[in-house]
């Protein structure tokens, strides 16, 4: 299910990127050959005007071919004016960096969408309500609650010792850390709720688990009080554009710091998550709830805007380099030298992503 979800995830984010590229193409009155919806083998196509807009068979996002924009093209060519290296500088700059833009306006809507339908948020002991909910929000693998089938997400409504029959009055982390430490090695019945659903669990604490404090008994869960807040709209569309704002300051200074350190030879991969440790992390934000994979959409969706804007060849950064180094100089690049650059930059990107799928499998075994 969470590689379904993933799936879904990248074909909506690389979808609508395209889409940036495509409409401010069309609006700067580019031709564009081909607007794809998936990746080929095509399945069918419909042309509409000069564009085939087609339906490919890999559903993991899609592509617009615009006519020039690899330089090829004469001027020669009956359509020389409508193709992207015949438009002006500023032109071609904004198509590149239009899908960068649609990421970003992407996932400020998806955090209103999230202010405003609600968001877990967690809470004090202090502070704690009639609203407020024991949650699981990480399991230690191969602990007693992993083995019982307990996982991220999951809201406690009952715990009782079986072997005294005591119910824990207090649904609170410390109550429940210090309940099932007085349990020891008895066993605890866990009711609790997964997304809709109830559900109940046998587990028995075992000692030895927690570094430094061996002998307390635990069941290996990280606990905390959630509740559900929503926002006025008003208030939502000002909470979105701050987390924004602030998210997308802290993307680029994680970056930054992370190819700085590589350049040093300094840096730690052990972090970075690529596809197989992002199918992980969407199926731990969907035991949440849908509003909180919403948000770890819109942080993905983040995260592709800037590494796009990257100047590295076969990225939106490196083609608007190219745009820069064109305008500065007044020549057009060799259309050998950009397809060269753009297939090696390419390759280098497929080399480091299987570099950093090889990490997530390791870090799962």
């Amino acid at each position: 299910m969470s590689i379904l979800i993933f799936l879904a995830v990248l074909f909506v984010l690389i979808l609508v990127h395209e889409w940036g590229h495509f409409i401010v193409a069309k609006k700067t009155g580019m031709r564009v050959d081909e607007f794809g919806i998936g990746f080929p083998p095509k399945l069918f196509g419909i042309k509409k005007g000069e564009t085939e807009y087609t339906f490919n068979l890999f559903p993991i996002g899609g592509f617009v071919r615009i006519f020039g924009e690899n330089s090829e093209g004469s001027k020669d060519s009956g359509d020389y004016e409508k193709s992207f290296v015949a438009k002006s500088k500023l032109a071609q700059s904004a198509v590149l960096v239009a899908g960068v833009i649609m990421n970003v306006i992407l996932a400020w809507f998806l955090l209103v969408t999230v202010f405003m339908v609600g968001m877990p948020v967690n809470v004090d002991e202090e502070n704690m309500t009639a609203n407020s909910r024991l949650t699981i929000l990480a399991v230690a693998p191969d602990s007693p609650a992993d083995t019982a089938g307990l996982s991220a997400g999951v809201t406690i409504n009952e715990v009782r010792a079986i072997d005294s029959d005591m119910t824990l009055e207090s649904l609170t982390p410390t109550s429940f850390q210090q309940f099932t430490a007085n349990v020891a090695s008895g066993t605890l019945l866990i009711n609790y709720n997964k997304g809709s659903t109830n559900h109940t669990a046998t587990v028995t604490p075992e000692a030895g688990l927690v570094e430094g404090d061996e002998d307390r008994y635990v069941i290996g869960v990280h606990t905390a009080l959630m509740e559900i807040e929503k926002l006025s709209f008003g208030t939502a569309i000002t909470q979105a554009t701050t987390r924004t704002y602030e998210l997308l300051g802290l993307i680029v200074v994680g970056i930054s710091n992370l190819i700085k350190e590589s350049v040093m030879g300094k840096a730690d991969f052990t972090d970075v998550a690529g596809p197989v440790g992002i199918v992980g992390m969407i199926g731990d934000m969907a035991n949440f709830g849908f509003t909180s994979l919403l948000y770890f959409t819109a942080v993905i969706s983040l995260n592709l805007a800037v590494i796009n804007l990257l100047p590295f060849p076969a990225l939106d950064g490196g083609r608007l380099l190219f745009v820069a180094i064109e305008s500065i100089t007044g020549r057009q690049i060799d259309p050998k030298w950009v397809l060269r650059l753009n297939a090696t930059g390419f390759i280098l990107l497929i080399l480091l992503m299987i570099a950093i799928t090889y990490n997530d499998i390791l870090r799962l075994l």
